[in-house]
């Protein structure tokens, strides 16, 4: 359990209910004792029937039964546990002739089994390692409703045309085992994608595994991906599992896919191809089920013409493509996205923030967001942050934001008066584009390319058609 700040808590122990099912009373009233001594809400039961009707009339947290028992034995009492109680811990006890029982009780769902003569000690450690895993259990089913709660269609930020084509095609393709590769700037909210297809598909129940492949250096990212076996290189001390195993039944995400070596290309074909690999070290071969995600920033495609990602590789990735639209084309987006970061840091830093002005606002819808979705998230915490008002101005908006938005105001595109045909209109207005940015950086081509969100070599290429040549001192 968590409290509201996210932290483990512990559950009181009167707030746990026991039930001890046994035949023999001294036994019953020993375990009962240490128990209550031990601050726990105890129920007995002196054989299984009385068991099986307490437990159909009561709700309890732990059952500890005695495996041999007249007529309803602890294996019928353990069986009713798991069929209409399963979220109900049991301790199977039993006698040192009867431990291949115990064994078989365990098999069939119990957490763990105590052999008579019954020990103090023993019996309070192992009833607190069954009620921990019983709240790490609840914890976990928690987080995930939380995490599907999270990344369903409808919490999903945007009305523009681009975005909304993005969620309809996502909604559509969740619930099968396609592979996606998701292309977009970095910022845009890839990963966020990724999470939302595998929490709305048929695996959501199992691993969603995240790796990032351009963080880890390529000696480190084979056995990050596939596991390793001990002694498979220096300082492979034990085996362990590579991520590909972590992610069986479930997703694996494959971002930054774009930034793999050419060796790993290969080898991560075959698992497409056939969903098996070997560790390294191994010659032994792992099948796995699994869905595959990737992500990259980069153009793959020219990458393939390049020869620097594998063309193979690249079609069995874009099975189903999706590209993710950067917020500088859809900005009517930012308002909304504005809104609800609002609320998401107000809530968490506890502060009274109404919202932006309209001039403050005009400058973020003005602004182009070159790191998109994630920075205009990160500007709006710190602002909340960093302010005193209850609104937003324009005083609190970084001077980098509002001096970018100007220039980018002044790129805005006005309507040519008279019957001017519209290619020379477009022409006319690409020159002086292109003017603006290289006075704006005082000719230097790069940083202009990068202001004018293109190439350098294409900058260059139209600054020679168009005959244009930085003027002389």
């Amino acid at each position: 359990m968590k409290n509201h700040r996210g932290k483990a808590t512990v559950m009181s122990k009167s707030l746990q209910k026991i039930l001890i099912v046994d035949d023999d009373s001294k036994i019953l009233d020993v375990i009962a004792s240490v128990l209550r001594d031990g601050g726990y809400t105890v129920v007995t039961a002196a054989n299984g029937t009385k068991a099986i009707r307490s437990i159909d009339t009561e709700s309890y947290d732990l059952v500890i039964t005695d495996l041999k028992m007249p007529e309803v034995n602890g294996m019928m009492v353990l069986k009713h546990v798991v069929d209409r109680s399963p979220d109900t811990m049991c301790i199977i006890l039993t006698g040192y002739g009867t431990i291949e029982g115990a064994v078989e009780a365990i098999k069939a769902g119990a957490f763990h089994y105590i052999t008579k003569p019954v020990k103090s000690a023993e019996i309070m450690t192992v009833v607190e390692k069954a009620l921990k895993y019983k709240l790490l259990e609840r914890e976990n089913i928690l987080l995930k409703q939380q995490l599907k709660t999270k990344y369903r269609f409808e919490n999903f930020v945007g009305d523009s045309r681009p975005i909304q084509e993005v969620f309809e095609l996502i909604e559509k393709v969740a619930d099968t085992d396609s592979t996606i590769l998701i292309t977009g700037e970095s910022g845009t909210g890839k990963e966020l994608i990724a999470k939302a297809i595998h929490y709305n598909s048929q695996r959501r129940d199992n691993p969603m595994v995240v790796i990032n492949c351009g963080a880890i250096p390529e000696e480190l990212l084979e056995s990050e991906l596939f596991g390793h076996e001990k002694g498979a290189f220096t300082g492979a001390h034990k085996a362990r599992m590579g991520r590909f195993e972590l992610a069986n039944g479930g997703t694996i995400f494959l971002d930054e896919i774009g930034d793999m070596s050419p060796n790993l290309q290969v080898k991560l074909l075959r698992v497409l191809q056939e969903q098996q690999f070997e560790r390294v070290g191994s010659t032994r071969t792992i099948g796995v089920d699994i869905r595959v995600i990737a992500a990259t920033n980069q153009d793959l495609f020219s990458a393939v013409n390049k020869a620097t990602f594998r063309e193979d590789l690249y079609y069995r990735l874009n099975v189903i493509p999706i590209n993710v639209p950067p917020l500088r084309e859809r900005r009517s987006d930012t308002p909304l996205l504005v809104d609800f970061f609002i609320k998401k840091f107000t809530k968490e830093k506890q502060k009274s923030i109404k919202g932006f002005t309209q001039e403050s606002m005009d400058t973020l819808f003005q602004y182009d967001w070159p790191g998109n979705v994630r920075e205009l998230e990160n500007l709006v915490e710190r602002v909340i942050i960093l302010s005193d008002s209850e609104e937003i101005g324009l005083d609190d908006i970084p001077e980098s934001i509002k001096q970018r938005a100007k220039r980018m105001e002044s790129f805005e595109v006005a309507m040519p008066k008279g019957d001017i045909p519209f290619d020379h209109a477009v022409e006319v207005y690409e020159k002086k584009l292109i003017l603006q940015a290289l006075e704006e950086t005082n000719w230097v081509k790069t940083k202009a390319a990068k202001l004018l969100k293109m190439n350098r070599t294409t900058l260059i290429e139209k600054m020679k058609k168009k005959k244009l040549q930085k003027p002389a001192v």
